[in-house]
């Protein structure tokens, strides 16, 4: 290639440079293309199920010499839970028994149930207490 065609091939792509450049000032740039498909909702995780499905996992293979005992405390009150009922994904209802051997209920938020399970070994010719978990009937 000679020194005149190398020439006029730079003045061309100088030219075309320059065009690009001033179209793209009266133009403006190109829009942002939008995504094709938005981002799925994240997924609620639904905490008293988790909660349910721990209970119910350390609870089942249990034999009839432990039981899983499960407390809740709620200020200076301990109470032994009993009973799970779940009128909601939101609501939790603790039934059991309090230090003092009051039949007693607590509705907590799902969010503030801190349950304490442990194994622990039934008294000698005791019978094991096992945590009775309820679900709302689903309408007919």
């Amino acid at each position: 290639m000679s020194f005149g065609n190398i020439g006029k091939v730079l003045a061309g792509q100088a030219i075309d440079a320059a065009k690009k450049n001033v179209i793209d000032a009266v133009v403006g740039p190109e829009p942002a293309k939008a995504p094709e498909k938005a981002a799925p909702a994240a997924v609620v995780e639904n905490i008293g199920a988790i909660i349910l499905g721990q209970v119910q996992a350390m609870q089942r293979p249990l034999g009839d010499d432990k039981e899983l005992l499960v407390t809740f405390a709620a200020g200076p009150e301990i109470l032994r839970v009993t009973e799970i009922f779940v009128p909601s994904i939101h609501v939790l209802v603790l039934s059991g028994i309090d230090s003092g051997q009051n039949l007693t209920r607590v509705v907590v938020p799902v969010e503030s149930a801190v349950l304490v399970c442990k194994v622990v070994r039934v008294v000698t010719g005791g019978k094991p207490v096992r945590v009775n978990i309820l679900s709302p009937r689903k309408p007919d």
